[in-house]
């Protein structure tokens, strides 16, 4: 037990495909967390839905993540490992190269998304609350499982609350990456106002990359396409701090790249420990008959700006491209399976416009005005589609907002669920 909270650990058999629950099976992983002193109180739960795709929950720890100590003021909380992740049958690039066939791979895969994830969470509420309700915290890609909650199960719900997360609900990939490049190369000149040393220190990286073979501690060969990945960083609140300061140590006396640099690169780059993230980045979008068809590289060529030899050397974000599962150790057991999910023509609908529309459970959400990874613009017109939701805009924080405000982006939106602001 974490000395600021009691926790309990709970394990759930879930179906691995909900429409053949007679089938192969997962185990799925969550921590419930109470105030020590309310521990033995019947209080309403809260189930936090984390960002991703691909991300385990956070481990909790003393005042950490920032609002869960405002939240265990009134709630006890369940921090889900969504399945694949942490350990919830983690989907890993072992586990991956286990599959004797690219396509078994891929329809393995195609269990992880939005549907499957809400349907173990109804499971997990009838087995821990009965019938009763409870309320969700969806932060960023949490958001999009909340809008298919709600869609698929509304009557499992007392309240939801979203950080950084309205999906397009009609927005195909093509939609979204038509509108995030134009964001992260705002995103880019931006940080390069503020440390103009680091545009020529980046230009002079993609250089020495593209003039020798520079390997990484794993391995793999670091090129220029892979260091403009970096850029993934900067949606962050502390994101443009984070890469000056990795950059800061990037170069010796002699002009070399150094083990640091080299050493944090991997791991910044290298999906090792989320490797969903980079597998189901696109799919998440997949709706109806139409393939996400690698939207992001396809995009990449109406911005000829983000060459790799341009000058000034810009960044990429959230964006996932074929050639990162031929590169990236970690990916390469997915490579095969990654293309065909990206051909994939017959993914089911994650959201239902009708009943979204005629939905009557409190939703609260806030929109972050400068957001690098989920558009304002599509967030505020799902916002205007969503029957009594209430919408909260902001340029104060970031997207990591939920967790850098200390608890008072949560507060906030609860008190527009309930009515009090």
């Amino acid at each position: 037990m974490n000395p600021a909270y009691a926790t309990v650990d709970h394990t759930f058999t879930v179906p691995l495909d909900h429409r053949a629950p007679d089938g192969p099976t997962l185990q799925v992983f969550a921590r419930e967390v109470a105030d020590p002193a309310r521990a033995g109180e019947e209080l309403p739960w809260l189930l936090y839905l984390q960002g991703g795709p691909g991300g385990k929950s956070p481990r909790p720890s003393a005042g950490a993540p920032g609002w869960l100590p405002h939240a265990l003021k009134t709630h006890r909380v369940l921090l889900l490992d969504q399945r694949g992740t942490g350990r919830s049958s983690p989907v890993t690039a072992r586990s991956a190269a286990a599959f004797d066939t690219p396509e078994r791979l891929a329809d393995h895969l195609a269990h992880f998304r939005a549907d499957a994830i809400v349907a173990d969470a109804e499971l997990i509420r009838r087995e821990l609350c009965g019938d009763t309700p409870w309320e969700t915290l969806g932060q960023s890609y949490g958001g999009f499982l909340t809008l298919t909650y709600l869609s698929q199960a509304p009557a499992g719900l007392r309240a939801c609350y979203v950080t950084g997360g309205l999906p397009g609900l009609a927005a195909t990939a093509d939609d979204v990456y038509a509108r995030t490049y134009p964001r992260v190369r705002d995103r880019v000149r931006d940080f390069y106002a503020r440390y103009p040393q680091d545009a020529s220190r980046l230009r002079r990286i993609a250089d020495l990359l593209e003039a020798g073979d520079v390997r990484l501690p794993d391995g793999d060969r670091l090129t220029p396409r892979r260091l403009r990945t970096l850029g993934l960083v900067l949606g962050m609140g502390d994101g443009f701090e984070r890469l000056h300061w990795l950059l800061d140590e990037s170069l010796d006396a002699a002009g070399e790249l150094t083990g640091t640099f080299l050493h944090q690169v991997m791991s910044l780059t290298g999906f090792a420990d989320n490797p969903l993230f980079a597998v189901l980045q696109e799919s998440l979008y997949g709706q109806g008959d139409g393939p996400t068809g690698w939207a992001a590289a396809r995009a990449l060529a109406d911005f000829p700006e983000f060459t790799v030899d341009a000058d000034p050397f810009l960044l990429t974000g959230e964006m996932m491209y074929p050639w990162m599962f031929r590169e990236i150790r970690g990916l390469r057991p997915f490579a095969d399976a990654a293309d065909l999910l990206a051909a994939r023509t017959d993914w089911p609908p994650l959201y239902d416009p009708c009943r979204l529309a005629a939905n009557e459970v409190p939703v609260a959400a806030v929109v972050y005005h400068d957001d690098m990874y989920v558009d304002a613009g599509l967030s505020l017109r799902t916002a205007r589609e969503v029957g009594a939701l209430r919408v909260w805009v902001t340029n104060e924080w970031e997207h990591d907002g939920l967790a850098a405000s200390g608890g008072r982006v949560l507060a906030r939106l609860m008190d527009m669920a309930a009515g009090r602001a």
